[in-house]
């Protein structure tokens, strides 16, 4: 059972992060038209997402592997994604034009994140150590 939660774990991060790789990094580099398609996206929380799609592939590797050390860049993504919604919070009191589907977008991101973060516990060091 164990082996089939981390297989599981390995496969959804894995298929979340390239997903958010892709979407994010075609809003940067204007790969696709994509970037017209997003409408008012804010900046700071598109990086956020492509730096957190880059620490999920870390991660992956780290579960792969069953390093210990793998939990450690969700918990950086989870951390960027909180200082990235404080500034979107700033961004929208401020009167920053956006998008309101951002709001969701980066809670549900952040959600995942922390859901990450306990499978990825459970996967590599809580069951190591059993």
């Amino acid at each position: 059972m164990k082996k089939i939660i981390r297989i599981i774990v390995i496969l959804v991060l894995t298929a979340f992060a390239l997903l958010t790789l892709f979407l994010s990094s075609s809003v940067i580099f204007d790969w696709f038209g994509i970037r017209e398609r997003e409408g008012n996206y804010v900046l700071v929380v598109v990086w956020a997402n492509f730096i957190s799609s880059l620490l999920y592939l870390l991660s992956v590797y780290g579960i792969i592997k069953q390093k210990s050390w793998a939990i450690k860049p969700l918990v950086i993504s989870a951390i960027v994604l909180f200082i990235a919604g404080i500034l979107f919070y700033f961004h929208i009191n401020s009167g920053g034009i956006h998008e309101t589907k951002t709001i969701g977008a980066l809670t549900f991101r952040t959600i995942i994140t922390l859901l990450f973060i306990s499978l990825t516990y459970l996967t590599t060091i809580k069951w190591k150590q059993s």
